[in-house]
């Protein structure tokens, strides 16, 4: 990971913060009725309409036919891409929240579990689930990221907290996934933007830009961040994250 910007749907003076589009996302959708429970959609990765009809565009993309194993947030509008990737036969992998945990992935094996829909809700996937530590995760063929907001570029806006950059970044350390790892998100066509966004070089570019509608897919260029950037880590966040810890000290 390195430092400065790259372009996301524009840099420079022209840029816009990314706090200010969240908020106009969230907002947006709410205000359309496009939001879908969880109420409100303030401060998450936001459900949507159609949250269903995008993960059966996603299931339609070489990316996802070629994968076995997938990497995938937790948030409620992934949930039809986590159930079917069950379904398909398909290992997912989840993050434990904030990665608080030594063991820090939960893994979600097809072969495994009865109750796929019970396992690929946000609660339900700590109890059917086997969390693991990163030794035991296996290669990752496809990541899937839920978003706030993403431009046509690929730039990804996401809640804020950081998180989803950082486990990218960690199973990058790993060598659990590296340039050519296709990532995809899947949201609303209106949180699909055109704005020109700052986007940092720790920042992940989405390959993959998949709404009810249609499938975008940038050309951008971008390259992934090569792993974790040190510099960017408060000593809090380090003592917080087991694995952070384990990495440095290796």
């Amino acid at each position: 990971m390195g430092s400065g910007d790259r372009d996301g749907g524009g840099t420079g003076s022209d840029a816009i913060d990314k706090a200010s589009v969240r908020e106009r996302i969230w907002d947006d959708l709410e205000e359309s009725g496009k939001a879908r429970f969880p109420f409100p959609p303030h401060g998450r990765i936001p459900n949507f309409a159609g949250a269903s009809d995008a993960a059966d565009r996603l299931a339609e993309q070489p990316e996802w036919k070629e994968a076995t194993t997938i990497k995938a947030n937790p948030d409620a509008p992934q949930l039809p891409v986590r159930r079917r990737a069950l379904h398909e036969g398909k290992t997912v992998y989840m993050a434990v929240p904030r990665l608080r945990d030594e063991r820090c992935f939960l893994k979600l094996d097809p072969d495994e579990l009865e109750d796929y829909d019970a396992a690929t809700t946000v609660s339900g996937s700590s109890k059917h689930g086997e969390q693991v530590g990163p030794e035991a995760v296996d290669r990752v063929d496809l990541i899937v990221s839920g978003s706030v907001a993403v431009t046509e570029e690929g730039g990804r806006i996401g809640k804020g907290e950081g998180y989803s950059d950082l486990e990218y970044a960690v199973l990058r350390e790993l060598g659990l996934v590296d340039e050519s790892t296709p990532v995809a998100t899947t949201v609303h066509e209106r949180q699909v933007i055109d704005d020109a966004v700052a986007i940092e070089a720790h920042d992940v570019a989405m390959d993959l830009v998949v709404t009810p509608e249609r499938v975008v897919r940038p050309e951008s260029g971008s390259e992934q961040p090569a792993g974790i950037d040190w510099d960017l880590l408060t000593n809090e966040r380090l003592e917080e994250i087991p694995v952070l810890k384990r990495l440095e000290s290796s």
